[in-house]
């Protein structure tokens, strides 16, 4: 009897060891999750020491996590080193198993930093999942992709495919008004920029494209009216350079 309670005593004492050290490999994971929302956190705060701190605990205690490694991808993104933002990115997207959203992430890296033509294809592969709730934002980003490397007309398509998921599509309508605006269509950019500036705060960039659309439409009290907010509430903007560069051209 004694032999068989000791039994039950060791097999108990196991179990618990066991129960206990797998609660504890779960708490060390969520320390890590928590770490690396911190360290996203801080890397949009632009505390990128912070962020490293956080990251580098969130590394030891659960690389798996793909909040992990898109941290990691995002940090060495802002630190220069492509590299390993690259290698990152590429480990959050196999552990995400083709995520949408970190799709959408790593194409956009690509196409700043690597190879555009390669982060379109990754931003319409993230625009056309099925499990993608908002691929207006990809196709958005693809939009912005194909612009960059001087494919217009897809630019175009994309932007406006981004509009059709999504009629108020901040980043579609800025751009649309900007390509319109590039290709000398100016009452086509008014139109767009409008419906951006219905839904968007201003910023010096908005009232900046504003005053070279009204420029190119001959609205010279219009662009008045768009340069004078951007001098009295953009002062160090480097949009009030362009400005002033733009105007001293025109003497």
């Amino acid at each position: 009897m004694k032999r068989i309670l000791a039994g039950l005593v060791l097999a108990l004492v196991f179990t618990s060891a066991v129960a206990l050290e797998q609660e504890s490999q779960v708490d060390i994971k969520k320390a890590g999750e928590a770490n690396a929302q911190l360290a996203l956190a801080y890397i949009r705060q632009g505390d990128l020491a912070t962020a490293r701190e956080k990251l580098e605990k969130a590394m030891d205690q659960n690389p798996d996590s793909v909040t992990t490694q898109l941290a990691a991808g995002f940090l060495y993104d802002r630190l220069g080193d492509d590299r390993k933002a690259q290698s990152h990115f590429e480990q959050a997207v196999k552990l995400s198993r083709d995520d949408p959203s970190v799709l959408n992430s790593y194409g956009v890296f690509l196409c700043l930093k690597v190879d555009k033509k390669k982060g379109e294809a990754i931003l319409l592969k993230a625009a056309a999942s099925p499990m993608n709730r908002n691929p207006e934002f990809a196709y958005a980003n693809a939009g912005r992709c194909a612009r960059a490397d001087g494919r217009p007309k897809d630019a175009e398509q994309y932007l406006r495919k981004a509009l059709g998921y999504k009629a108020d599509q901040l980043d579609a309508l800025f751009e649309m008004a900007s390509l319109e605006h590039e290709l000398g269509n100016d009452l086509a950019a008014r139109a767009f920029l409008e419906r951006y500036a219905a839904a968007a705060p201003v910023s010096a960039a908005s009232l900046w494209l504003g005053y070279r659309i009204e420029r190119g439409l001959g609205d010279d009290a219009q662009a008045a009216l768009y340069a004078d907010r951007i001098k009295r509430d953009y002062p160090m903007s480097a949009e009030l350079t362009a400005l002033l560069d733009a105007e001293k051209a025109q003497k």
